[in-house]
């Protein structure tokens, strides 16, 4: 929370110039860094389509900027530092693509736009192409985790994961007792693993994010890692538009950490209302405003609906079955924890 790190290095990551890249777009920095570039392919004030599935969504760069704030805000940790730029797809992309390969990509439009388009199996065509205006492009740089020689990590299938079929449909969609499977089940069946998967829930329904078909742990840490919430580019696409079955994990398993219940509560109050602390945590931003203003407030209305399904939860089962004691950090400001306390 408090590793001065962090700032530093949003601000390495808007302004720092890259001396290279390979055709994901992931910038090497001056300092030998590296950060991922996603451009910005859809403005602000569109919501997705409404015919298109969760799995040919766009990919927002404004969105993986909002998860990385909202993380924070909500104690998690575990998005990798985001930050928004202003990319010159000439001066700082182009220039330094040496491989001939990758300067095939590239092309001016008839609008005199510097674009270009990834060679892939999907969505790859030129009708496809990332466009400057004329060479300036938005977009979002994440840092890169360390290398998996430093930080070994596995990706594990999400046990609600969905069908990316258009008609199948998982068990947990069509089971309501599905939990009562996965709470037998290793790693599931002792220690956080399972409450970690419920926050991710969380996590995910306040931003509308219907794509976590795997996560990540480091290996390092055994059973007990936190998940990584990583990709979160899917996400802000519909204000409009409340997904429940993201939170299927806490309806089902009716279980919450502690911790994240009482800083849920607190975000609820007038005073820690989630949409102004994450307008002011945006503004920081070089890329600002990052949400609109129908976003932030449906975070507003979509923390309500966790809290009413934790509320149900317990007049079903009982405070003691549903809320989990955890350890709350040693770094947490008095003041805060007082503040949270309050909201029992």
């Amino acid at each position: 929370r408090d590793d001065p790190a962090i700032p530093q290095l949003l601000k390495d990551m808007q302004a720092m110039t890259p001396s290279g890249h390979h055709l994901k777009l992931a910038l090497k920095l001056q300092d030998f860094a590296k950060v991922m570039f996603k451009p910005m392919r859809q403005q602000r004030d569109e919501e997705t389509p409404e015919d298109f599935f969760y799995f040919v969504d766009f990919q927002r760069h404004n969105a993986e900027i909002a998860a990385f704030h909202l993380d924070r805000i909500l104690d998690f940790r575990r998005v990798p530092p985001v930050a928004g730029r202003l990319v010159s797809v000439t001066r700082e992309i182009l220039s330094v693509a040496h491989n001939e390969d990758l300067r095939a990509v590239f092309f001016t439009s008839p609008a005199n736009n510097t674009c270009f388009f990834a060679k892939c199996l999907y969505a790859c065509k030129t009708e496809y192409a990332v466009c400057g205006n004329p060479d300036l492009l938005e977009g979002s740089l994440s840092a890169y985790l360390p290398g998996l020689s430093i930080a070994p990590r596995i990706s594990i299938p999400n046990p609600w994961t969905r069908s990316y079929t258009f008609t199948g449909r998982e068990e947990w969609e069509v089971n309501p007792f599905y939990c009562d499977t996965i709470k037998e089940l290793y790693p599931y069946n002792s220690g956080n693993r399972l409450l970690n998967i419920i926050d991710m829930s969380v996590f995910d329904f306040l931003t509308g994010n219907m794509d976590r078909h795997h996560y990540e742990i480091f290996t390092k840490f055994g059973d007990e890692g936190f998940l990584l919430h990583l990709d979160n580019a899917r996400g802000f696409g519909k204000h409009s538009q409340d997904e429940m079955s993201i939170l299927a994990p806490l309806s089902q398993c009716c279980m919450i950490k502690r911790s994240t219940l009482l800083r849920l509560q607190l975000l609820a109050r007038p005073e820690f209302r989630l949409s102004d602390v994450m307008k002011e945590s945006l503004e920081g931003d070089t890329l600002r405003p990052i949400l609109t203003e129908p976003h932030l407030l449906a975070l507003d209305r979509r923390l309500q609906k966790v809290l009413r399904v934790v509320q149900r939860c317990i007049r079903k089962l009982g405070m003691d079955e549903v809320i989990t004691k955890d350890f709350v950090k040693s770094t947490q400001r008095p003041e805060t924890a007082t503040e949270m306390d309050k909201t029992r």
